[in-house]
């Protein structure tokens, strides 16, 4: 048996406008009356986020006081995850299509992501995607979790995974972050990283994947290749 297993933000979904309408919320939120802010175009948002600019450091860059930065930073780490802005994240293109040739083939598709359970739910009902990934193939967070840290709390999941799939005969698995390649690693596993998500190549390549992609199409055709999969 083959098994995949891949990250849900970046790979599957794309966060961009989630992020930046969070971000243009918390300008908002602490902006002073009056007040006259540079206000990032998404375009430039978004590269400062895949560089992995600290959010402080993003506040600053957007005129924002010291102080107002502390709190523009507080009130994003509460807000980026909650509703009213997970609907704004969508499917990347094709995604369904390449989902559905996945399981056509016979192969273990697993999904493993940061998100909490409720937060994967909401993604999975919205898009119709429950039927690609059955309950006992989703690692996720429980809703009450207190997360330690992506690249401590996802290989944590990786070994759980581990320990509780059926053996397969090859295990890949595909993201977007250093979590995702500390994963695979952990879970000795080729990691192929994906440049459709929240990591340029530059922060991917720090961690050393086996592979580079531009998006889950390319990731799973060199999966498919690699196994002479048709």
């Amino acid at each position: 048996m083959l098994r995949l297993i891949t990250d849900c933000d970046g790979p599957i979904m794309d966060v961009s406008e989630r992020y930046y309408q969070v971000y243009q919320y918390c300008l908002e939120q602490v902006k002073l009356p009056g007040q006259n802010l540079n206000i990032l175009s998404k375009a430039e948002f978004w590269q400062r986020k895949r560089s992995k600019v600290p959010k402080a450091q993003i506040g600053v860059d957007s005129g924002l006081t010291p102080e107002q930065t502390e709190e523009f930073v507080a009130i994003r780490n509460r807000t980026v995850h909650s509703q009213p802005y997970l609907p704004y994240d969508l499917p990347l293109p094709g995604v369904g299509g390449i989902l559905q040739g996945i399981k056509d083939r016979g192969i273990d598709l697993v999904l493993m992501t940061m998100r909490r359970e409720s937060e994967l739910q909401e993604a999975l009902d919205h898009n119709h995607f429950n039927h690609f990934f059955p309950i006992d193939r989703r690692y996720c967070l429980e809703d009450g979790y207190v997360k330690t840290g992506d690249t401590n709390d996802k290989p944590l999941l990786m070994e759980r995974a581990l320990a509780e799939l059926p053996p397969a005969d090859s295990v890949w698995m595909v993201g977007d972050t250093e979590a995702d390649i500390l994963a695979a690693q952990r879970g000795n596993m080729p990691a192929i990283a994906v440049l459709s998500g929240i990591r340029n190549r530059e922060q991917l390549e720090r961690y050393q994947p086996d592979f580079i992609v531009n998006n889950l199409a390319e990731a799973v055709n060199l999966f498919y290749q690699h196994h002479g999969v048709e």
